[in-house]
């Protein structure tokens, strides 16, 4: 099931106002400890969306043009359109719902075409690469460390 971020807020507010009625306060329930900053980071990662329902492939499973555009990626460019690195809003709801400014989207060069093609990562903060051959229609998670 797929909560959006709006409705969890509504649903928290609601509880809080609940056991606020009980003589706990909000802010005790919401108090949370300190976390080192690899705990924050890794939290940061799986934050906004569950992403065991899509389909999992390894990058060596994907065109060789992947690969390239994989290490173009971790390399921080250059790359070949000036669209690549910009923000990838996710219209279309099928990533998980994360706030303005989490994806990033790549080309990956389809070999024939005149244009970008259909083929493109989209990069979370928290590290995921999704990836699509068919211009956002569907997306596979890819294991980019194999």
């Amino acid at each position: 099931m797929k909560i959006s971020s709006k409705a969890l807020n509504v649903l928290l507010a609601g509880l809080f106002a609940v056991v606020g009625l009980f003589g706990v306060s909000a802010t005790a329930l919401s108090a949370t400890p300190e976390l080192a900053p690899a705990q924050t980071e890794r939290i940061a990662a799986v934050s906004c969306g569950d992403t065991s329902g899509f389909e999992s492939v390894n990058l060596s499973e994907l065109p060789p043009e992947a690969t390239e555009t994989v290490d173009l990626i971790k390399a921080g460019g250059p790359y070949p359109y000036p669209q690549d690195g910009g923000t990838f809003s996710n219209r279309e709801g099928i990533l998980p719902d994360c706030e303005d400014g989490y994806y990033k989207e790549y080309t990956v060069e389809t070999p024939g075409s005149d244009d970008r093609g259909a083929r493109r990562f989209v990069v979370g903060d928290g590290g995921e690469y999704f990836y699509t051959e068919d211009h956002y229609d569907s997306f596979a998670i890819t294991n980019v460390d194999s």
